[in-house]
């Protein structure tokens, strides 16, 4: 399917209509891209226009792309070889794992969403507005991790009272790939305010989406 939206063609508002029967009420609006990290950049570019900012929090470890916007969010690059770390609108909270992380027990999801808190604590002190929350509902490059429970719900929340935007990051892991779920997002209990989409999406052909 030819993603260039200029040629308008049924088979790309058939396919939204079907696509978008698999996710929740309200995430109904599609934008056809080539790859997921063109998805992810145009899901940044819609949370920086809506919120007029471009605060962004991520978890560290996380992987969203290769674009410079996405190297700029992405610990797994901007701190590894040849990086050369995260701009000063980018915030980072430490990876949610449950096992070998900063927090541990049955506790471990409302402590790592209190490290959000502080960050948006932060962003607000400075006289900033956070634009968004991106993250992978469960990491991919980041080592197949999944949170503890309740971090997503809490951070989410937290995010949405101070205006900002939630975006999942489904590229790696949708459609599927998570057994009884379709979505990632939904092992976590949360439904986001965007959703990027990519990879299996095109089964090999270069084709991802943004959903809001």
């Amino acid at each position: 399917m030819n993603t260039n939206t200029r040629y308008l063609d049924e088979t790309m508002v058939n396919y939204a209509q079907a696509l978008t029967q698999k996710l929740p009420d309200g995430l109904d609006v599609c934008f056809f891209t080539n790859s997921g990290s063109e998805a992810n950049d145009l899901a940044l570019r819609l949370a920086r226009h809506f919120t007029s900012s471009k605060e962004t929090i991520v978890l560290d470890g996380a992987y969203h792309g290769h674009l410079i916007s996405l190297i700029e969010i992405s610990p797994y690059k901007h701190n590894g070889p040849g990086g050369q770390g995260a701009p000063d609108y980018v915030h980072a909270v430490p990876m949610p794992d449950p096992f070998r992380g900063k927090y541990r027990g049955a506790d471990a999801g409302s402590a790592y969403a209190q490290e959000v808190k502080n960050i948006l604590d932060k962003i607000h002190n400075n006289g900033k507005q956070v634009s968004a929350f991106i993250a992978e509902p469960i990491m991919g490059c980041g080592g197949q991790l999944i949170p503890p429970a309740g971090f997503f719900t809490d951070a989410f929340q937290l995010v949405r009272d101070t205006g900002g935007l939630c975006i999942a990051d489904e590229v790696q892991i949708g459609f599927g790939r998570m057994g009884d779920h379709y979505w990632g997002f939904e092992t976590q209990g949360i439904i986001p305010d965007i959703v990027t989409l990519g990879k299996s999406m095109g089964n090999g052909h270069p084709l991802s989406a943004v959903v809001t």
